[in-house]
């Protein structure tokens, strides 16, 4: 999976954006509300079946097994576990690691409203933070960033289980950088050290000694791992937006897990000061200020003011009153950034203005985009309704969440839920044995992914529900990862 290109959009009906977005943002009721605790408790239950390696017992989601044992092994390592990304079974480590440092940021700023999910969401982090470790260790001056030929890979339509295909190790070097992918995977691994510190100090420690070395290594052999990898992973995961944005990233959440003042003053040195309207995988820019702004808000440490108005400057660009609004919405309500897998974009802002509401509620803070005064209460009601939207309150009532309410996406575009399990057919499918029996097929698919978030519907409120439509019918690990957070800030403010 992968990211398009931007595209424009013209704003219709914008009467009716303006009338309907006013009650929203004037936090006008709805008619009762979706169940949170349960779209909580599998959004995050959804990475069981993203998983790689030896599946453990106890495991719910029973129609995966193990996968990939042998990863690693062509390099002499182990590089066995972590995450495949979406719907194929390549293991791409820059969006893993994005992945990684949201749901630890979601459970660090919402982990009391969680209740008894968030022992399944510190296991959904460990399993990227064991992988990472491997990743970061298993060679001096080396860290392998991703395992599986994407290209080779996407050429076949077989269940994790059966893979015949080539599993190619990547790495950066010295000589090979990719400051990108070591910021965001020692953001990761600080963020998890935050998560684990007080339930097992031991691995925090670990977790932290692995995530300085790692971003020493990204601070110290600069350049864009697109640059060194190439093919390998562009145009699945090609790093756009360069590599500043990472060593902002990584810088900010070094500085908040240690108090280091190298870090501090290795991110004001950066000149990473580029004005944004989205956050990703790929750009980082609006989660590092709204991250370095809670030290203003919460502490009330005016060093970080600059970062408190380039996030104040981003919300604006959001809003969709607001006179700089640069944001789009369908007429059904939802952000609509870019044509393929636009909720990954509508998850990741949503879990910004949760988390900004958060810190101005602190200190009961607002700011003013132009004339329009914005609240915390703003922001989370926006908030609320990208992710009622996600949950089936929209045009088509379409949950886009696999397994929750009665009508959610049946077709999904991957690999392990549209090929029948082991269990029911032990004989391996080959590569190419799947696509006319399992992908091309009408037939809904036999393993239901529950929790998986999928690309989400059209410009137009429209969803196609066909598998062969990658777009908007892949699920992806960050685009859940993201959502875990505002999910248990609902969670925990509404009862079911």
């Amino acid at each position: 999976m992968g990211i398009g290109k931007r595209v424009s959009s013209s704003s219709p009906c914008l009467l009716f954006f303006f009338f309907f977005f006013s009650l929203v943002l004037l936090g006008c009721p709805s008619l009762g509300h979706p169940n949170y605790k349960d779209a909580l408790a599998k959004s995050i239950l959804f990475f069981q079946g993203q998983r790689s390696g030896r599946i453990p017992t106890g495991q719910q989601i029973t129609w995966r097994s193990n996968s990939g044992l042998s990863d690693g092994s062509l390099a002499h390592v182990d590089l066995i576990g972590g995450y495949y990304d979406a719907g194929d079974n390549v293991k791409f480590n820059f969006p893993m690691a994005y992945t990684t440092t949201m749901l630890s940021w979601g459970t660090l700023e919402y982990g009391k409203r969680m209740g008894p999910e968030i022992q399944s969401a510190r296991a959904a982090i460990r399993w990227a933070t064991d992988y990472f470790i491997k990743c970061a260790t298993a060679t001096p001056n080396t860290l392998y960033v991703g395992v599986g030929d994407p290209t080779t890979d996407h050429k076949c339509w077989e269940r994790p289980e059966d893979m015949d295909t080539t599993r190619t190790v990547y790495s950066v070097t010295a000589s090979k950088p990719g400051s990108d992918v070591a910021g965001e995977t020692a953001a990761a691994l600080a963020a998890a050290s935050m998560v684990f510190r007080k339930v097992d100090p031991k691995y925090s420690r670990l977790l932290l000694a692995t995530a300085k070395k790692v971003m020493q290594f990204a601070m110290q052999y600069k350049g864009a791992y697109s640059d060194s990898l190439g093919s390998a992973v562009c145009p699945f995961y090609c790093s756009y937006s360069g590599y500043k944005d990472e060593l902002l990233w990584g810088a900010a959440w070094l500085w908040r897990a240690t108090n280091d003042a190298s870090y501090l003053n290795f991110l004001q040195t950066l000149g990473a000061n580029d004005a944004t309207d989205i956050f990703s995988w790929d750009n980082k820019l609006a989660g590092a200020r709204v991250l370095l702004a809670r030290r203003t808000l919460v502490d009330n440490d005016k060093r970080f003011e600059s970062f408190k108005q380039q996030a104040e400057d981003f919300m604006c660009r959001i809003i969709p009153n607001s006179p700089s609004s640069s944001t789009s919405y369908t007429q059904g309500g939802l952000m609509f950034k870019l044509a393929e897998s636009n909720l990954q974009y509508v998850t990741s802002i949503t879990f910004l203005l949760s988390t900004y509401a958060k810190y101005m509620s602190a200190s009961k803070y607002t700011f003013n985009c132009g004339n329009v005064r914005v609240s915390s209460s703003t922001l989370r009601n926006l908030a609320k309704q990208q992710v009622n939207y996600i949950l089936g309150e929209n045009p088509l009532k379409m949950s886009y969440m696999v397994g929750f309410g009665a009508n959610f996406p049946k077709r999904i575009h991957h690999r392990g839920s549209s090929i029948p399990s082991k269990a029911s057919h032990p004989q391996a499918f080959g590569c190419d044995n799947g696509f006319q029996s399992f992908f091309y097929t009408s037939n809904p698919n036999p393993n239901t992914l529950i929790g998986a978030i999928v690309g989400g519907p059209n410009q137009s409120d429209g969803f196609p529900n066909d598998r062969t439509d990658y777009s908007h019918s892949e699920p992806a690990t960050y685009i859940n990862a993201a959502i875990v957070g505002p999910l248990a800030y609902l969670a925990g403010s509404y009862s079911s």
